[in-house]
């Protein structure tokens, strides 16, 4: 284990700062008043009980040059705080209890199937099952949503022994633990796993100064200090907790932040700086349907000597096992074949959008139309196929769980930065002008002065006005708003950049079955034509 490196701008402060107050489940929570309460592990989460969780909890958000004192009111934030809310009451429905729920091995009390241990094609499509009817409620808008990176954890549980290497079982020990406590609890933990984007060219421990990047400064008895940044923090405002690991390839020299941990988002020197909120700027639901409600916002987390006890320590100070933990655990799989799940209801979603309003301008019987929406459902049902496949081709990995194929997942994981473009250009096309003349706001719909114009001249045979112009709002939050800019961006790159990903499919496709088809090619002539 490499030693710790004494950053220059350590503050003296550092060895002394307390742990955090313990509750019920301290160290494993190390929570600020999250889990406190005996409900947590007797039943479901509801909605109403998570935004109460994080209300006024201390975690430190800043938007605009200001503190947020409540994430749950605030415009920036409420609404994707409610949708993801709303996740909560769908899974805790008595009526979804099926759908939603498993028994937990630990307590056989109900917990949600995002933490599923697979041991079945069946288990699977049951946790695809799941996985979709959240993404439904959020229209496949909201990518970080609690079951994103619940499926990394699941990953580690699968595979926990590759933690432990080096002989550090406490380690693997940790990530199981905490995933079981995770489950148990209904926790939303996200993740910080790239660095910032100061001097690509240069590793972390390179950096000037060289706690830039989060990493550890002390270590403690019963922890350690973690201090810098880390992006992008997607949904963290509205999480329990943040994972704080890189995937980044890194370096000797590197050590102190080859790691992974988990940090509460409330806890003392953990500081979240949203971008802009799209949310806050619309300027109703009915202009901006999308963005009111589900934009998760993403932050720049800045860790300023956060305590750490080792209970929540998975990799530390290993360069080789800060890589494994993504690619020799099924942590990478887990996590992306939510996200493809997703995406698939994200597609289908924009299928139906286009049809609508092609529909809605009589041009639905035009073939050259008829062209466009096809290639759209082609896609669709392209990306939804390889969805599928992922269960069909499953393997069974050494500890006895059933795990998504890898070569249909990283195959949808290219193919969903490539068409994601084209397939709202398409439909950019098929609105033609109509999605740039609309009314100004809801507003001219309101007033009696311009209502009477609007409703007449914005029209289409047997759609009122207000009701075109409602379709094509949501349209224009789909494809050309500020909200859709950010998820054309967020769809190419939230994998990594495309060069990265192709390089999954290099590892994970089939080259000796594809070879022997050449070689067999090869052997079945001479130079004389003949085998």
């Amino acid at each position: 284990m490499a030693s710790t490196v004494k950053l220059s701008t350590a503050k003296a402060s550092d060895t002394n700062k307390p742990a955090p107050a313990a509750c019920a489940n301290q160290p494993m929570c190390g929570c600020i008043g999250f889990c406190r309460s005996e409900r947590y592990g007797r039943k479901m989460r509801t909605g109403a009980e998570y935004l109460a969780d994080i209300k006024n909890d201390g975690r430190q958000v800043f938007i605009d040059g200001r503190l947020v004192a409540d994430v749950t009111t605030n415009p920036a934030f409420a609404g994707a705080a409610r949708s993801i809310a709303n996740l909560f009451d769908i899974a805790a429905d008595p009526a979804n209890r099926e759908l939603m729920t498993y028994a937990s091995p630990k307590t056989g009390r109900p917990v949600n199937r995002i933490w599923m241990q697979p041991r079945s094609r069946e288990d699977l499509a049951l946790r695809r099952k799941a996985i979709e009817r959240w993404s439904e409620s959020t229209l496949g808008y909201m990518g970080r949503s609690p079951d994103h990176v619940a499926g990394f954890f699941v990953g580690y549980a699968c595979a926990p022994d590759v933690m432990g290497r080096s002989g550090n079982e406490r380690f693997a020990t940790n990530a199981t633990r905490f995933y079981e406590f995770m489950r148990d609890h209904d926790a939303y933990i996200t993740y910080t796993i790239v660095p910032p984007q100061i001097d690509r060219s240069k590793p972390a421990s390179q950096q000037n100064p060289p706690d830039l990047y989060a990493g550890i400064v002390a270590e403690r008895d019963d922890g350690v200090i973690i201090r810098g940044a880390q992006m992008l923090g997607t949904g963290a405002i509205f999480a329990d907790y943040v994972q704080l690991s890189t995937i980044h390839p890194m370096k000797a020299g590197d050590e102190n932040y080859a790691i992974s941990i988990v940090v509460p988002c409330n806890a003392p020197g953990v500081k979240l700086y949203s971008r802009r909120s799209y949310g806050a700027a619309a300027t109703s639901v009915y202009d901006y349907p999308l963005a009111t409600r589900f934009d998760e916002n993403d932050s720049l987390l800045v860790y300023d000597d956060v305590f750490v006890p080792w209970e929540r320590v998975f990799v530390y100070k290993n360069l080789d096992v800060a890589r494994a933990q993504w690619f020799e655990t099924p942590a990478h799989i887990m996590g992306n074949s939510q996200a493809q799940i997703r995406f698939a209801t994200k597609l289908h979603f924009l299928v139906g959008l286009a049809r609508r309003i092609v529909e809605m301008n009589g041009v639905g019987n035009m073939p050259p139309v008829q062209s466009d929406i096809s290639r759209l459902a082609v896609y669709a049902a392209m990306y939804q196929g390889l969805v599928y496949a992922q269960e069909h081709n499953a393997w069974t990995n050494k500890h006895g769980y059933v795990l998504p194929g890898q070569a249909e997942l990283y195959a949808n994981m290219n193919l969903q930065s490539e068409i994601y473009p084209v397939i709202l250009n398409i439909i950019r096309e098929l609105c033609g002008g109509g999605l740039i003349q609309l009314p100004s706001s809801v507003e001219d719909l309101k007033s009696a002065v311009t209502k009477g114009d609007v409703t007449r001249y914005v029209q289409s045979p047997g759609v009122p006005g207000e009701e075109r112009i409602k379709l094509l709002k949501l349209a224009w939050d789909a494809v050309g708003s500020e909200f859709a800019g950010r998820h054309e961006q967020y769809e190419k790159f939230y994998a990594g950049a495309p060069f990265i990903v192709r390089t999954h499919m290099f590892r994970t496709y089939d080259f000796k079955r594809a070879n022997a088809l050449v070689q067999s090619a090869l052997d079945g002539y001479d130079l004389d034509g003949r085998k």
